[in-house]
């Protein structure tokens, strides 16, 4: 990054960050293993310290707490890691194709990962089972409905889409699902669909969930359509949700990747560009249109 003063000013307050790990592939039992150099001689403001190896494909999602470490991969396996002593806990087999979106629940010790059209539920708590199977059409399946699945399988079943990106709710009580043009509302108690969040013309590839000064979830969503919309959502609410708030003016391609800071929306988008957003006077701060030389897919 050559202009440091653009992006101190997009980002502030400015704060040195430590790059904790990177994921790479190569053995079949992971490890992670630190990077070699001193941390007091750090010149760059991202410093690898750690690399994760294990997978034998790309890494194409993540999500982690201050002890583990989840990992999906195009080689249809999610990884856990204790990032404690630096080994692979588990693998999470099975999946019909690439894992495309984890996301795990410290409330429940449920891990949730999305392949092609469907979620699994995975227990960490009882030997890492598989207790159901959500498909992008609503199902609840007992068990995993995808264990005889030995070969890459590209076709969806009729009437189930490509899930693209899934987000828990602060409270873990609830589970959205980007598919299609809509947004999937599951209650994690009774593991049941109760809604959808509805108003994109295109599909929605990324979302983000908060929650608002009256424990509201804020669901932010992220479209092919070119735009970000906001959704306020009250415990236990079902059936068909409009957005509360279209951000205006829109991206000139795709969502990739959204991001909330405090206040402070961020949104990645194909046209390469980076917005900055308010979100209680829910308008446009700041914006590089070439933040990067191609799509910006993560925040």
């Amino acid at each position: 990054v050559h202009d440091r003063s653009l992006l101190g000013s997009l980002f502030s307050p400015a704060a040195e960050v430590v790059l904790l790990l990177i994921v790479t592939f190569s053995h079949a039992r992971g490890i992670i293993n630190p990077v070699g150099g001193s941390r007091g001689a750090r010149t760059a403001p991202l410093q690898c310290v750690s690399v994760a190896e294990g997978h034998t494909k790309p890494v194409l999602c993540l999500d982690a707490t201050d002890e583990l470490l989840f990992t999906g991969s195009k080689d249809r396996s999610c990884k856990m890691w204790n990032l404690v002593t630096g080994q692979e806990i588990a693998s999470l087999k099975g999946h019909p194709n690439n894992v495309v979106s984890i996301k795990y629940c410290s409330h429940s010790g449920l891990v949730f990962t999305v392949s092609t059209s469907y979620i699994k539920v995975w227990d960490i708590r009882d030997s890492a089972k598989c207790i159901r199977t959500l498909t992008s059409s609503g199902q609840v399946i007992s068990g995993d409905a995808c264990a005889g699945t030995t070969t890459r399988t590209i076709t969806s079943v009729q009437g189930e889409h490509q899930i693209n990106q899934i987000a828990l709710n602060p409270t873990g009580t609830t589970l959205y699902a980007a598919t299609g043009n809509s947004v999937r509302i599951w209650e994690l108690n009774r593991l049941q669909p109760i809604g959808k969040l509805t108003g994109h013309i295109g599909p929605v590839m990324c979302l983000t969930v908060n929650l608002t000064a009256s424990n509201h979830d804020l669901v932010i969503t992220g479209s092919k359509d070119h735009y970000v919309k906001m959704f306020e959502i009250a415990e236990g609410v079902g059936g068909n949700v409009g957005p509360t708030h279209n951000f205006e003016p829109p991206h000139y391609d795709g969502i990739e990747c959204l991001a909330i800071q405090g206040d402070v929306l961020f949104s990645g988008s194909r046209d390469n560009g980076i917005k900055k957003w308010d979100l209680e006077q829910q308008e446009l701060i700041q914006q590089i249109p070439n933040a990067h030389k191609d799509w910006v897919c993560a925040l």
